[in-house]
């Protein structure tokens, strides 16, 4: 398990709560990495399976025209490469098309499918929240797969009525724990993980990505001012670095059905 480091309105207490699979969605490749990629290094380091499913095929991504005919092909690799980096070996695609990301009855149903599929403990997504701070963390893509899965998270997919197809095809319903999001807007954030030891592979998932970065020192200076920030924001000592997430207790003891 991750060495949490909760504020005092963190539901989760890493101490007691026992992780053993996690399931990741994003919108598009190289979201994930920047922003939970160390966390993500810690959990599989610490025998945890994580699971990615990426939501678009990022073809609206890159900036180089010769890329066009090759980007999916060229960002589907970059991730594959990222995420052995910080131990993950499963990842999944919707196939939507970057830009037109909604949440649809179609999105949300292969949503529930796969929560349903795999049982995470917790389910990590994007916020749905606007971020008017940073608003590049709030890219409509972004915001449409926090929408998406925070839907197929309740009711549809503890509701053994919904979608009464993929229990006829034996994945029946199931209570999710925790729900984790990123690119949170900075107030909603009530968990910090210390992910000191896990930067280098962070900022190495970050660089394989490089159809997506033309300037790379500038991207690192950022991340890693970021990371000591939420670092300096967790109270952790000077130096240290952090990832930060605003977690929801999905069903915990205090969960009465229907409530």
């Amino acid at each position: 398990m991750t060495s949490g480091v909760s504020s005092a309105k963190s539901p989760f207490n890493t101490s007691t709560e026992r992780v053993e699979r996690v399931l990741c969605f994003t919108a598009h490749p190289d979201d994930i990495d920047f922003g939970a990629a160390g966390t993500i290094a810690a959990w599989t380091a610490a025998g945890v399976q994580v699971t990615y499913c990426i939501m678009t095929d990022g073809d609206a991504g890159g900036f180089d025209p010769v890329d066009r005919e090759r980007i999916i092909e060229l960002r589907a690799t970059e991730q594959q490469r990222a995420a052995e980096l910080v131990g993950v070996k499963d990842i999944r695609y919707l196939h939507e098309h970057d830009g037109y990301l909604e949440p649809t009855h179609n999105v949300i149903k292969q949503v529930v499918k796969l929560i349903r599929e795999i049982r995470p403990d917790i389910v990590l997504t994007m916020h749905p929240e606007r971020n008017w701070d940073r608003l590049q963390k709030s890219h409509p893509d972004h915001l449409a797969a926090g929408e998406a899965v925070t839907r197929a998270v309740y009711p549809a997919v503890e509701n053994p009525f919904a979608y009464p197809e993929l229990a006829e095809a034996g994945l029946m319903a199931y209570k999710l724990p925790w729900l984790w999001f990123i690119s949170s807007p900075e107030d909603r954030e009530n968990h910090f993980v210390d992910v000191t030891k896990h930067v280098d592979a962070k900022l190495d998932a970050i660089r394989i990505h490089a159809s997506q970065h033309p300037d790379i020192e500038g991207m690192e200076r950022v991340v890693r001012g970021m990371l000591m920030a939420n670092g300096a924001r967790a109270g952790l000592p000077a130096g240290a670095s952090a990832e930060s997430f605003h977690v929801v207790s999905v069903n915990g003891s205090s969960t009465i059905a229907g409530f």
